[in-house]
């Protein structure tokens, strides 16, 4: 736990000293990490596909760090309010809450728990608006440190309210599709959005690809797609053992799987004790 919170912290510090077109994509490290030292320690079996899909992400990872736009440089608060109530982001902003409230009232209690994408989609659509809200929270806690106090301002104290109320609902709604889906379904693709989306307001907040040249954008998305493809690859293999096939169930709801078995088609089946005579 201790651990994790000194990396939370390092990721938050981050955000201040570099674009999230960087920052949020190198999260896919901690993946790498996370199944070099499993496999190490936890004498869990990392599959020849699980090493392809590290490799990628390391591919993916250096190109984005090659090709990464400078950091803005912002000396107030100020400054990273302009730019959040500038037309184009106000209009970002619109557009994901009001897709998360319709997400919320219509379309949860519908499908909520039997299409995976419904609860990962408001975490993603948050998540967006809470990184940029982490990024000015941090460059003003990077000013204040600095001399420059911005915790006089009331656009930091803004900023905080915006992610505290980004940040829970964010993890209430990931608690719930970790609680209804296989966390090997709902990670690669949690990541994937959650990234996707967060590169867009930054792209459109921070305008980090403005001073960029064509080849240089390209480069960076072609970076973004491998990490995304190393990730899901060693999601989608890190319970396979060699010689063996990965379990369809994986792309069942988990109480599905509690209640029965799979045929071979996919369709889950009751167990064979409750067939028997009482």
């Amino acid at each position: 736990m201790i651990t994790m919170i000194v990396g939370e912290i390092a990721n938050f510090a981050a955000y201040a000293f570099a674009p999230a077109i960087l920052v949020t994509p190198l999260g896919a490290l901690s993946i790498i990490i996370s199944a070099v030292l499993a496999h190490v320690m936890l004498q869990e079996k990392l599959h020849i596909f699980g090493v392809l899909g590290c490799v990628l992400c390391v591919v993916g990872s250096t190109s984005i760090v090659l090709h990464a736009p400078q950091e803005r440089e912002i000396e107030s608060v100020k400054e990273v309010w302009d730019l959040a109530t500038e037309p184009a982001f106000l209009l970002y902003a619109a557009i994901v809450i009001t897709a998360v409230i319709v997400i919320i009232i219509r379309v949860i209690p519908r499908y909520g728990q039997t299409h995976v994408m419904v609860y990962i989609s408001v975490c993603s659509l948050m998540g967006s608006l809470s990184v940029m809200s982490v990024k000015a929270l941090g460059i003003a806690l990077k000013l204040t440190f600095s001399g420059m106090n911005q915790l006089l301002y009331p656009q930091t104290w803004t900023f905080t309210l915006v992610v505290l109320a980004c940040v829970i609902t964010q993890i209430n709604y990931l608690n719930k599709a970790l609680d209804t889906f296989n966390t090997v379904v709902v990670s690669p693709i949690y990541y994937v959005m959650f990234t996707t989306l967060t590169i867009l307001a930054s792209v459109i907040m921070f305008k980090d690809w403005d001073g960029q040249n064509a080849s240089q954008i390209v480069t960076e998305i072609c970076g973004f797609v491998t990490i995304l493809s190393g990730t899901f690859l060693l999601h989608k293999t890190k319970d396979m053992v060699e010689g063996s096939s990965q379990s369809l169930s994986l792309r069942l709801p988990k109480h599905e799987e509690e209640d029965g078995v799979l045929d071979h088609e996919g369709i889950p089946l009751r167990r064979l004790d409750s067939l028997r005579p009482k």
